[in-house]
């Protein structure tokens, strides 16, 4: 029990890291107040550019990637069942995606989970996780829409990881469980994205021309 506390309070903690504010801090700004005022990867690239975008993305990624292994590695891996691996790995996931979408740090306002949650699906199913990534690609590269590529591939994955667990179904269950969560949790964050492409107000993805 104490070792399952240790890793919902350390992966929410390592998920709350706000990467994309520090990245603003580091430029001079408050990037909460510039662009979409997101601050997500999505928004530094679109503000600062790629030299500060991709890295905050790399880094969000990671949160959700080392979360998720770093509790695997501590699990018990004995009965009950919540001792396992997977179990373990699917909480610290979760933890780690609730504390990027709520930091304590900038008053539970952060970003949109997609890069975090796409780092916790690659450590706990790689080959779900690739598929998603390149629908996410694919996507964007069509409509250049990113909130409508997240969307998408949020409401893909839970039908990927079913087809890929099909075989073994009750291994696959939590993984289906936990995509589904991360789904609704995406789509929310996504909520006024998604009334302006429903509205066809949404503005398509540029970014800032590098100097």
């Amino acid at each position: 029990m104490v070792t399952l506390v240790a890793v919902l309070i350390g992966s929410y903690l390592l998920g709350s890291i706000p990467f994309g504010y520090l990245a603003g801090r580091l430029a001079g700004i408050d990037i909460r107040k510039t662009g979409s005022g997101n601050v997500g990867a999505t928004n530094v690239v679109r503000v600062l550019g790629k030299r500060y975008g991709f890295p905050v993305f790399a880094l969000d990624f990671l949160k959700g990637f080392g979360a998720v292994k770093i509790s695997m590695l501590m699990a018990p891996g004995r009965p009950p069942e919540w001792n396992s691996p997977e179990i373990v790995g699917i909480l610290a996931a979760i933890s780690s995606v609730l504390g990027h979408l709520y930091p304590p740090w900038l008053k539970f306002k952060g970003g949109k989970g997609v890069a975090t949650s796409a780092g916790a699906l690659l450590a706990l199913t790689p080959v779900a996780a690739l598929i998603g990534i390149a629908i996410w690609i694919i996507v964007f590269c069509l409509t250049r829409y990113v909130s409508l590529a997240s969307i998408t591939t949020a409401v893909v994955l839970p039908i990927v990881i079913l087809v890929i667990s099909c075989q073994d179904q009750n291994e696959g269950k939590p993984l289906i469980y936990f995509s589904a969560c991360v789904a609704a949790l995406v789509i929310w964050r996504h909520r006024s994205n998604l009334s302006r492409l429903m509205r066809g107000t949404e503005p398509r993805f540029t970014r800032k021309r590098e100097l």
